[in-house]
């Protein structure tokens, strides 16, 4: 199976220091599912890496094979994906805007009916759990419904190095278990929701709403 791991930080600068504290929970993510599902594929999608046009346009808005390359490829990408790791930090007991930016630019039809799971952090001592509320939400709204189980970093500087290594007196097993408790969750949705939707097509079931508010609103 394929699952993408979005890191939903465009924060580049100090201060706060450090800066990209949340590549350093993604190194470690990655890692340990490497580590442990090491038979399915998993891919970082950074939101770094996608500067966005100042007026929002959201891919299923541009004519067919109109839309920016690097849109067209992260669609394609998200359709043929299996599951999602959501990693973001806190700003205002909130998800990250830029996470939540990036996805807002594809329809829910290319999420919906997979799984999804929920990191956290920050450099404090809740771990971004408050953002983590709101994203249950969001996901849901998205279509990715998330696993119970959720990862949260508090004091991120404190755990991992800038290459997601343990710190100095960090047991690396003991998070990669605690990881383990979510990713595990999510792998097993996946196959479930995997073998489902070779049974029964979803978007057959109950149709996308892409065009029109009539396309899901009540008589």
């Amino acid at each position: 199976m394929k699952f993408l791991v979005f890191l939903g930080t465009v924060r580049d600068s100090t201060p706060p220091k450090p800066a990209r504290l949340g590549a350093r929970v993604a190194a470690a993510i990655l890692e340990c599912f490497a580590n442990r599902y090491g038979e399915h594929e998993v891919e970082l999608v950074d939101a770094l890496d996608y500067p966005l046009e100042p007026v929002f346009k959201p891919h299923f808005a541009y004519a067919k094979g109109r839309a920016p390359s690097g849109l067209d490829e992260l669609a394609h990408k998200i359709e043929a994906a299996d599951g999602f790791i959501m990693i973001s930090p806190e700003y205002n007991h909130s998800m990250s805007p830029a996470l939540a930016n990036l996805l807002n630019h594809f329809g829910s039809s290319l999420f919906s009916y997979k799984p999804s799971a929920i990191a956290t952090y920050s450099a404090g001592q809740w771990g971004g759990m408050r953002a983590a509320v709101g994203m249950r939400t969001y996901l849901a709204e998205l279509g990715c419904l998330p696993v119970s189980a959720m990862v949260h970093v508090p004091k991120a500087q404190e755990v991992f190095t800038p290459d997601g290594a343990p710190q100095d007196g960090e047991d690396k097993e003991a998070w990669f278990h605690y990881f383990a408790r979510t990713l595990s969750q999510l792998v097993w949705w996946a196959e479930a929701t995997q073998v489902q939707r070779t049974k029964a097509d979803p978007h057959k079931l109950v149709g996308d709403f892409k065009t029109a508010p009539s396309q899901r609103n009540a008589p």
